[in-house]
């Protein structure tokens, strides 16, 4: 199943520090689920003046329990980075999908 994954940092003045010291084992953590086709897409939210503000990730497990046990090993919950996660089932268009193969 494919879900929609709108996470968003905190807001206080280390948040930006705190995504920053998780980014690298983030990065990690995507390349691999991206090889195993549990991620599809992937994008940093930005604030007006480009400042990254969260994440937005379209992802396919086979159930919301299987989505949620990624979540609770993921770099950015782990070092608090995500404050607010988002969570919808969506349906990519094949299109998109042999796109991104």
């Amino acid at each position: 199943m494919q879900y929609l994954v709108i996470a968003y940092d905190g807001t206080d003045e280390k948040a930006l520090e705190r995504r920053l010291a998780a980014r690298e084992e983030h990065l990690k953590s995507i390349a691999k689920r991206m090889k195993n086709k549990e991620h599809l897409y992937g994008a940093a939210l930005l604030d007006d003046a480009g400042k990254m503000i969260g994440s937005v990730m379209i992802v396919d497990y086979p159930s919301r329990e299987a989505l949620d046990e990624w979540l609770k090993e993921e770099p950015y919950v782990v070092g608090n980075v995500w404050q607010k996660i988002d969570v919808k089932p969506v349906k990519v268009p094949d299109i998109f999908l042999e796109l991104n193969k």
